[in-house]
């Protein structure tokens, strides 16, 4: 999969994408046949503005607080992005508070696709005739990671790269891991059960019998059961 991000703050995303599974889902020599399962292309909207200054925002119309990106420069930076490989048209998203909520099944979706355009916005967001016209230019999808605002699109493009990513064939070590956590399709969507490790006693603390047990079929059956009492306790709308 190839990920493109267009962001004012490109440096943002240096650690994020240079450790741990995003590292790794990137890295050739990890990956014997060379293929690797996701690269990452970061671009700077601020290198496809006409303006002398170098800026990008102005003042919004009507007045208010903050500053707007404008219009040319976002496209031109779309355009641009979407030329380095013509032969991969991508799935085109903008992340806003007022997209559609990023679930477990959103991101399944999104794993499935060959190239994502992530396109962070800043200040008060973006003019709305840009958004307009890449939505009528091939479409432009609009994802939400919580009721909430962030200071810019920048934390949630970081945040849909690695619940995408994870999800590749061939990123995590035991490709099972994603089949058996929280939202997952093996879980009926529901949460994770709980999860012990040696040692076996800590601070008066034990781990339930059963899982000391070494019966298979005893221990999936009280994993399911803890998953539907803690989904029932603390998350009961996945119930429905």
């Amino acid at each position: 999969m190839r990920i493109d991000v267009l962001t004012l703050f490109p440096e943002m995303f240096t650690g994020v994408l240079g450790a741990s599974i995003l590292k790794r889902a990137a890295d050739p020599s990890l990956h014997p046949d060379g293929q690797v399962p996701a690269t990452y292309h970061l671009t700077n909207i601020r290198d496809y503005t006409h303006d002398k200054h170098d800026k990008v925002d102005k003042a919004p119309y009507g007045g208010g607080p903050g500053m707007v990106l404008q219009c040319q420069p976002v496209w031109d930076a779309v355009q641009a992005v979407e030329a380095q490989q013509p032969d991969i048209k991508p799935l085109r998203i903008l992340l806003s508070p007022q997209g559609e909520p990023l679930t477990h099944q959103r991101v399944e979706q999104l794993a499935a696709q060959p190239r994502l355009l992530l396109l962070a916005g800043h200040y008060e967001g973006l003019d709305e005739r840009v958004i307009e016209a890449l939505s009528e230019d091939g479409g432009l999808t609009q994802i939400s990671i919580g009721d909430y605002v962030l200071s810019g699109g920048e934390i949630a493009a970081m945040v849909l790269i690695d619940a995408v990513v994870r999800l590749l064939p061939g990123v995590l070590g035991d490709e099972d891991s994603a089949l058996h956590e929280s939202f997952s399709s093996d879980l009926q969507g529901g949460l994770d059960y709980p999860h012990y490790t040696r040692p076996a006693q800590w601070q008066g603390r034990g781990v339930p019998d059963v899982l000391l047990s070494g019966n298979h079929a005893q221990i999936e059956a009280w994993r399911r059961l803890q998953s539907q009492q803690r989904t029932s306790q603390r998350r009961p709308d996945l119930l429905k």
